[in-house]
């Protein structure tokens, strides 16, 4: 078996990537095919044997579609702009269309050379004009249902094609009627019905559209986590080169404040590398002679040199963007009730239609009322309330999610969030803030612990340190001024040395006792503050130490609380994390998950997730890191607190905007009663399409009671609004505070 992707152009929606995917799947010689909208590419494992490249794109071409070739490099689209315009004109004309058709059964002000009574002529040619221009910009929606028609996988397109042309074919029948004398049938024009329907399919896809590129925007802004340049060290001397120019064994060069170009290994110096973009760890990792650097690390403050290991695609963030994509190219797959019921449902209409029609001629019936009897089956059963059961369901829910602070990004989520039973969280910034805070302070000095931290803060203000990130912000928190300091000195990979009021200050970990040579009579104290993940900063002012002060990650608010919901309820939680095993134990323990696994990379991240599924778990992924991605992105739902990175967020499928980890139980609530309101519309859907349908094959004419292509269309605007005010119940959800 071999593999292949191909670039796809003219996938517009769901429906066409399903169309294609399962008119691949049907060649002999394809063992499977997957095609990803977003990515707009297929995906196809095929037999070699029997077929090629050439005979694949040929199956695309089939299918309505065109190959560009092989899937070489992630294209964002640029037509946001012009579609948004185009949407916004036609919604215009939407309304327009309605006013017109409609507004004279309403009592509205008519439009004098428009009025149906006095300028008929003129009614019927402004909607047979209007009508031809929403045709037109459905097109892609007629003709992907009339492909997915001829290869036997009709879909929502196919029920919406039919009705819309149902409704025009009739309608310019009833137009030559009416210019032939008959004005009665001016009333049995359809021409709004066509038109609206093709206007709320359209509008559904522009939502689903307004994301489609940001999958693709995030794996480029991972790419570009490398720097463009790196410093080359040729024969003792300092060159400037760019990432192609960089061979394996190169020796290079990075200074304070730099990023590491490629993966490799140091041979000289020590600093501290920020690789929390792939560990998740928060703080600095202290890195010396045989140690290995990421490429697209920070160099905080010290001068390595390190040999280049690993070069363009073998590299770390590589590695991720490779996974990420992988990941977007598998998933589940989705049952669409509307689009199942739909492949029976449309043939069995059709069939009955045609029947019907036949039947009225062969008993004597004459060809009007045949040519009505089977138009009116057709429309009675219009895919209008179908077609918007679904997703008015889903746009109601998006907007009480926005409302509860959670960002929906995929409307698929919340048909499936219901099935999670297993939730695996990141730890550093998503059950923690990922933010280091001061947690606490032993003072050994006569000072207030307000003074300080005054003292501390002024000092590691003048430092680019994680660490002095933490109380850079108590400072701007309680309003604090800096103190004046002298003689500022970066000890690398040790601490702080300073001058505050004629005083010498020294800030750093025990190390810099020993340095110093000062008698470190506080151990004990370190070693229970290390116990509790602190990372440890000794106060010493004039050699003697005055103050202890730990520094740790604080957890997050609600989590303990979300975890009790989450065990209450049968949903199993794990933390997932590149942070070591004492600090992600203290932390697991502190709000009640029980299994933790630790230490682990973005590939093995992954993994676990993929292996979870293997075991039938349904997987939430909640993380907020670029290490997160690959798995965010494996998991059934990736969710990203907002305090995330870019790539975290857009790897995602769900993103909680106000950080809040309450949001995901409001998630999986709303998913749960969307799901009924759902299968609600689609009982009414189906009920008034089932009732009428009968009366519309004249079942009931014996008694008297018939329908016409009105009472049909009169009917099918009943089960929409139904469908309309039950998806507006969805409104009443109210989320947990």
């Amino acid at each position: 078996m071999k593999k292949i992707t191909l670039s796809i152009d003219g996938m517009t929606c769901s429906a066409c990537s399903n169309g294609l995917e399962k008119y691949l799947n049907k060649q002999k010689g394809v063992e499977k095919a997957f095609v990803n909208l977003v990515m707009a590419n297929a995906t196809i494992e095929y037999d070699e044997k029997i077929l090629n490249k050439e005979k694949l794109e040929q199956f695309v071409k089939e299918a309505g579609f065109k190959s560009l070739g092989e899937f070489k490099e992630i294209k964002i689209e640029t037509k946001t702009k012009k579609e948004k315009i185009l949407f916004i004109i036609y919604t215009i004309l939407a309304i327009l269309l309605m006013y017109i058709s409609m507004g004279h059964m309403l009592n509205l002000p008519s439009i004098s050379f428009l009025d149906v009574h006095t300028n008929t002529t003129n009614y019927i040619i402004c909607l047979l004009f209007l009508t031809i221009l929403f045709i037109i910009y459905g097109f892609d929606i007629l003709k992907n249902g009339y492909i997915n028609l001829i290869h036997k996988t009709p879909n929502m397109d196919t029920l919406v094609g039919i009705g819309v042309l149902t409704s025009f074919l009739y309608s310019i029948y009833n137009m030559c009627l009416v210019f032939n004398g008959q004005h009665n049938q001016v009333m049995n024009l359809y021409f709004e019905s066509a038109s609206i329907v093709i206007y709320f399919v359209k509008l559904g896809r522009y939502i689903d559209k307004i994301s489609k590129n940001k999958t693709k925007e995030a794996i480029q802004k991972l790419v570009k986590i490398t720097p463009n340049k790196a410093i080359l060290k040729i024969d003792g001397q300092e060159k400037e080169v760019t990432l192609d120019e960089i061979n394996k064994g190169d020796i290079l060069i990075a200074k304070p404040g730099e990023k590491i170009a490629v993966d490799g290994k140091i041979v000289f110096g020590k600093s501290h590398l920020d690789e929390s973009f792939i560990t998740g760890e928060s703080k600095p990792a202290s890195k010396e002679i045989g140690d290995t650097v990421l490429a697209g690390s920070i160099n905080y403050d010290g001068y390595i040199e390190y040999k280049a290991e690993k070069i363009g695609r073998e590299s770390t963030v590589s590695e991720i963007v490779k996974l990420v994509v992988e990941a977007s190219n598998s998933k589940m797959p989705i049952a669409k009730i509307a689009d199942k019921v739909s492949g029976y449902f449309v043939p069995v209409v059709i069939a009955i239609a045609i029947v019907t029609f036949i039947l009225y001629l062969i008993i004597g019936k004459n060809l009007n009322m045949a040519i009505s009897t089977f138009v009116t089956i057709l429309v009675v059963a219009c895919p209008c309330s179908l077609g918007l059961a679904t997703p008015l369901a889903i746009v109601v829910s998006e907007g009480m999610c926005a409302s509860n602070g959670i960002l929906i990004k995929k409307s698929e989520i919340l048909e499936n969030a219901l099935k999670v039973n297993t939730i695996v969280f990141d730890k550093t910034g998503t059950l923690t803030y990922g933010k280091l805070k001061i947690s606490q302070i032993i003072n050994y000095s006569k000072k207030s612990d307000k003074d300080l931290l005054q003292l501390v803060g002024s000092i590691e203000s003048k430092s680019t340190h994680p660490i002095g990130k933490a109380f850079e912000d108590y400072l701007k928190e309680n309003k604090i001024n800096l103190l004046e300091v002298e003689n500022f000195e970066n000890i690398s990979g040790l601490g702080l040395l300073a001058k505050v009021a004629k005083k010498e200050i020294l800030l750093g970990n025990s190390k810099i006792l020993e340095k110093y040579k000062i008698n470190n009579t506080h151990k004990e104290d370190e070693e229970n503050l290390s116990a509790q993940g602190n990372s440890i900063i000794y106060v010493v002012e004039d050699k003697e130490i005055i103050a202890l002060i730990g520094v740790n990650d604080i957890v997050r608010e609600n989590a303990k609380e979300v975890i009790e919901y989450f065990t209450k309820n049968n949903i199993e939680t794990i933390m997932l994390t590149g942070d070591n095993k004492q600090t992600a134990e203290k932390i697991a323990k502190e709000i009640g998950i029980t299994k933790v696994i630790s230490n682990v990379l973005p590939k093995q991240k992954a993994d676990t997730v993929k292996n979870l599924k293997e075991d039938n778990k349904f997987v939430m992924m909640c993380g907020d890191g670029i290490n997160d991605s690959p798995a965010l992105a494996s998991a059934d739902i990736g969710v990203s607190v907002n305090s995330g990175t870019d790539i975290a967020m857009d790897s995602s499928d769900v993103i909680l905007t106000k950080n809040d980890l309450k949001s995901i139980i409001n998630l999986i609530n709303i998913s749960k009663k969307t799901i009924i309101n759902i299968k609600q519309n689609l009982f009414w859907a189906f009920f008034y399409n089932s009732l009428m349908i009968p009366v519309a094959i004249g079942v009931l004419r014996p008694l008297g009671i018939t329908i016409n292509p009105m009472l049909a269309s009169l009917a099918m605007v009943l089960s929409s609004i139904t469908v309309v005010l039950n998806a507006l119940r969805l409104r009443k959800i109210k989320g947990i505070n």
